[in-house]
């Protein structure tokens, strides 16, 4: 293909559910353009999009891939993002780089909770979105029935623009409701359209008559302005409606938009980094949207975060999880380079000239985590780097080593999502790991006052140890440590032994007299004591003072505190009921409900940390 101009591409992000079919539309739209002689298909494992080995075995995306299809001398980038919730990740990263979100709904299932948390993040990132009703082909489908139901889940925007000649077994062919006659078209759609732009608008209401190359225009803006979002039908399985629709991405989704991003201009280089791949033989490959001059080979450019020099030797596009070599990837394209040095996910190529670091995408919190051990001196020589790798290939893995636990701990966005990393490292490092889940940092405090009377004194021989301490303790508010305080007076307790007394009391703080954890949340209070002119010390002091703490401990009626965490569970309606349930089985307090008004409910709780460290795959 000839060298192409910004206007020619386009960058859609494939977003859905899991199981709405994103990873067979996109292997569809590349087997159009000619590229391949036979379709990559998921149930086959020769999906050019889901091409890892644990794609493969689940049968569903892990991981953002790239497809570029040349389409009537436009480039499509497809950006196919995974539906499943630990790996969403990826599909925000996606979106930070996409001109416009390309919503899959399954016609037999309808709109999903991945289909309702994509929408809700294209909306927060305002990207152009359009729907796609795929698998019209199966049995009981009713494309006006889903219709209807997005209408009412996210508006009356959502219009079709497309429909199905027949249904289930029998569908056979789109039908473009944009073709032909204005007359001809839907009052609905037309009225739509018009509405999304103030002069069409007059036109249509003083009744003068609106050409079809009006409607498009108006179409095509209302999309960029996300005040009409189109919705075409598709069996992309059969490879009906699959021509059609990439004939609207290239006539109605935006090109990379004309304005450059604040402090980028069409000299200067601009080049976001949105994924970062660890490949064993290959190194580590970055992924980048171009924003600025276009990207060259033997460029030597800088990370505008850090300032780190780069050297980019060869520029490719990326199929897949092949490789190809491009002379230039233009402003708007997405590109590929490898072995990068200092460069990491979200960071800005540029010159040195003209230093800009661009916005990243907003990541989830994790949710769950696993505490992980080398399973032999061999593995452990190689975990930290293999470690650092896969964390720099998915920045949504946090790794972190508990210092309360002495735990190494992964935290990601679910149970899948960290096992996934586990066998990741694993095929990719040959590093194997086991896991467990991590210790629980229970905190220990009391419920009570008490006084105690702890006379330490050791005699041996010599010079002895005497320290005698008179303490009193009360419970406070548990966030806040152990506050030490002294009210002695007349000398009792000499004033440079007052802090070896302090000393102590911490030391014995840091295990509980329970089970040994941390204690919180005590006001302690030395009132008296006495000393001894030979024997008492600082060491005394301090061996006093812990030892009352401890006793004191004991006769305040101590009690073990657990980690709570504030959860939100978004589910169907029909079953807030037996979440709810479910949640006070595991010792939670119900605080709300939140109704979203599209079938689902936001169930809002506070629950121990033990019993929700899986509550993921329980809810599952």
């Amino acid at each position: 293909m000839a060298a192409l101009a910004s206007s020619q591409i386009r960058n859609i992000v494939l977003a859905a559910h899991s199981g709405a079919g994103k990873t067979t539309l996109a292997d569809a739209m590349y087997y159009k353009t000619g590229a391949v002689n036979r379709r990559g298909r998921v149930d086959e494992q020769t999906s050019l999009s889901d091409y890892e080995p644990e794609e493969q075995e689940r049968g569903s995306s892990v991981q953002m891939a790239i497809l570029p299809c040349t389409w009537r001398d436009h480039k499509i980038n497809v950006l196919d993002t995974p539906g499943y919730p630990d790996f969403r990740g990826d599909m925000l990263s996606a979106m930070r780089v996409a001109d416009a979100a390309v919503m899959l709904i399954s016609a037999p299932s309808g709109i999903e909770v991945g289909s309702i948390q994509a929408w809700q993040a294209a909306e927060e990132a305002e990207l152009p979105r359009v729907i796609v009703v795929n698998k019209l082909d199966r049995p009981e489908t009713d494309f006006d029935e889903v219709v209807s139901v997005i209408q009412d889940a996210w508006g009356r925007m959502c219009v079709p623009v497309q429909a199905p000649e027949g249904s289930g077994e029998g569908l056979t062919a789109i039908t473009d409701l944009l073709d032909g006659a204005v007359e001809d078209m839907p009052e609905e759609l037309v009225e739509a359209i018009a509405e999304s732009d103030d002069d069409l608008m007059m036109m249509y209401l003083e009744g003068e008559e609106l050409s079809a190359e009006d409607l498009m225009n108006g179409l095509r803006s209302a999309i960029r302005s996300g005040t009409v979002v189109p919705i075409f039908a598709m069996a992309a399985d059969k490879e009906i409606g699959v021509e059609q629709f990439m004939d609207a991405v290239v006539n109605l989704v935006p090109a990379p938009e004309d304005e450059l991003p604040e402090g980028v201009t069409e000299d200067t280089p601009a080049n976001l980094i949105f994924k970062t791949s660890a490949d064993p033989f290959v190194g580590k490959v970055s992924y980048m949207r171009v924003y600025g001059a276009s990207l060259l080979p033997n460029s030597q450019l800088v990370t505008g975060s850090k300032g780190d020099s780069e050297r980019v030797a060869q520029v490719y596009s990326p199929v897949g999880k092949e490789l190809t070599v491009v002379d230039e990837a233009v402003r708007g394209d997405i590109a590929a380079v490898t072995k990068l040095q200092e460069a990491s996910t979200y960071d800005t190529l540029c010159s040195r000239d003209n230093m800009v670091e661009l916005e990243g995408a907003e990541l989830p919190a994790p949710i769950f985590a696993l505490a992980i051990s080398p399973e032999s001196q061999a593995d452990l020589d190689k975990m930290a780097t293999s470690l650092t790798r896969i964390t720099e290939e998915d920045p949504t893995l946090h790794l972190e080593r508990n210092a309360e636990t002495g735990q190494l701990v992964l935290h990601g966005l679910g149970d899948i999502h960290v096992e996934m990393a586990i066998q990741r490292i694993a095929r990719k490092f040959e590093v194997s790991l086991t896991t467990s889940l991590p210790k629980i940092a229970y905190r220990e405090t009391i419920v009570s006052n008490a006084d105690v009377d702890y006379k330490h004194k050791k005699q041996s021989g010599g010079s002895g140890q005497y320290g005698h301490v008179l303490m009193r303790v009360a419970p406070s508010q548990p966030d806040s440590g152990i506050e030490f305080s002294s009210s002695v007076v007349g000398g009792n307790v000499p004033r440079e032994y007052i802090p070896s007394v302090e000393k102590g009391v911490r030391n014995a703080a840091a295990q509980g007299v329970l089970a040994g954890f941390p204690v919180v949340g005590i006001n302690v209070e030395l009132y008296d004591g006495s000393s001894h002119s030979v024997d008492s010390s600082g060491v005394a002091f301090e061996i006093a003072g812990s030892m009352g703490f401890r006793q004191a401990m004991r006769d305040a009626r101590p009690q073990l505190l657990e980690p709570v965490l504030k959860v939100d569970v978004m589910v169907p309606d029909e079953t807030a009921g037996d979440v709810m349930g479910d949640l006070n089985r595991k010792r939670a307090r119900i605080s709300g409900m939140e109704p979203l008004g599209n079938g689902f409910t936001v169930v809002k709780a506070e629950a121990p940390t033990s019993t929700m460290q899986r509550y993921a795959a329980d809810l599952r």
